[in-house]
């Protein structure tokens, strides 16, 4: 599954704005809160995530429309209780530090943010390179650091468009490190143009050395209309072969677990404690809320994707949602949701549940797929779940699409 932060999910049909009683939001039901910051320096090569370049004219447009979204969601879903707050983009860093204090304000003020709360900032090593910015983030109330690093290599960072170096990297993480901040993640990203599996093993290596609480690997997808894209359809660049890929995934997850990272999900790692509760909540199925331009949310059966430009996404928060395009899942589409969500994580998929939701037996049913997927060692069953394999999660979509 892609992530969820700030992208657009396919939706269709027409509603009016999501009342508490049409999403079912009980008074002391939990959420997860997501809030996207579009803007950056400049585009990386191989995004695709919706972002633009940071000016203060458009910035103080959009915090005057988040403030509003915020106050709006707060009293539409009657104050309700947020177990964990993650800022994503974008590059949330540039956030003025001040205004980023109004936001966290304006949260408390109309949600019920959690004594023991998750809240996580994404910062990029270029925007977020001194102790004291880290120091304002503990003050201001995120206790959690996930940081864009994608390599520990200065020709991979030119080849991905990165504004940062190595270095800054590695120093950024030291500068959080000394501010206090006790639970950092680092993003790194696997499958590079002409990267070979040492390669990758050393990236791995450099990065456990750091020691940080958790570790984001992911594979790297090229994404249609990026710089990336065009350089390989012209043959700047070649991709490593699907073989050294797969390589790369299984002995890079395998070299993390010996070195205490257990793996939880596709591609997530962490530290015994450390697993990222607010992505873990996605993966659970639990309801979430996205705020700013072309955030994301699904409350009850319902899953709506605010605008993604600036003009769309005022008039949408000042009419209220009315209107807004949303999909209305089924109970067929949420268990086929859970059977994806579930078997991306090393837990795997409730075969108990899964019955009991849909009123078959996916062993039984489907026994002939089970017995190749078995023999191939691409999934295991244990204590009354289905999992899948490290070599299964290579191919988890094709495994996946077979069983929904």
């Amino acid at each position: 599954m892609p992530r969820l932060f700030g992208e657009e999910l396919p939706v269709e049909g027409r509603g009016k704005p999501l009342e508490p009683e049409v999403v079912g939001q009980a008074p002391e039901r939990s959420i997860l809160l997501y809030v996207h910051v579009p803007f950056c320096r400049r585009k990386c090569h191989y995004c695709a995530f919706h972002s633009q370049s940071f000016n203060q004219v458009t910035f103080a447009w959009y915090l005057k429309i988040l403030l509003a979204e915020i106050e709006l969601w707060g009293k539409r879903l009657s104050r309700p209780r947020v177990e964990t707050l993650f800022f994503g983009g974008g590059t949330p860093s540039l956030f003025p530090l001040n205004d980023l204090a109004r936001v966290m304000d304006a949260l408390r003020a109309s949600f019920r943010l959690d004594d023991g709360l998750e809240a996580t900032l994404e910062a990029n090593p270029d925007s977020a390179c001194d102790v004291s910015f880290f120091r304002a983030l503990l003050s201001i109330g995120f206790n959690r650091l996930s940081l864009g690093v994608q390599s520990l290599d200065d020709p991979d960072l030119i080849l991905l468009g990165r504004p940062h170096s190595a270095r800054q990297a590695v120093d950024t993480f030291t500068l959080a490190r000394q501010a206090g901040f006790g639970n950092i993640s680092l993003d790194l990203i696997s499958g590079l143009p002409g990267q070979r599996q040492r390669d990758w093993l050393r990236q791995l290596e450099g990065a456990v050395r750091l020691r940080p609480e958790h570790l984001s690997c992911y594979g790297l997808t090229v994404e249609p209309g990026t710089p990336l894209e065009r350089s390989l359809d012209l043959g700047e660049y070649a991709l490593p072969s699907e073989k050294e890929q797969g390589q790369m995934y299984v002995y890079g997850a395998e070299y993390l677990e010996s070195q205490g990272y257990l793996q939880y999900e596709v591609s997530n790692f962490a530290r015994m404690g450390f697993a990222c509760r607010h992505n873990l909540g996605y993966w659970q199925g639990r309801d979430y809320l996205g705020l700013g331009p072309s955030a994301v949310s699904t409350l009850g059966r319902r899953r709506f994707t605010n605008p993604r430009y600036m003009d769309a996404y005022d008039a949408a928060v000042r009419g209220g949602f009315a209107g807004m395009d949303f999909e209305e899942l089924d109970d067929a589409a949420r268990l086929r949701e859970m059977v994806m969500l579930s078997l991306r994580t090393t837990e795997g998929l409730d075969l108990v549940r899964y019955r009991k939701l849909s009123g078959r037996d996916l062993l039984k049913d489907e026994a002939r797929l089970m017995q190749g997927l078995r023999q191939n060692d691409l999934v295991r069953i244990k204590k009354g779940r289905l999992s899948l394999t490290k070599t299964g999660m290579l191919v988890s979509n094709s495994i996946i699409s077979r069983l929904i």
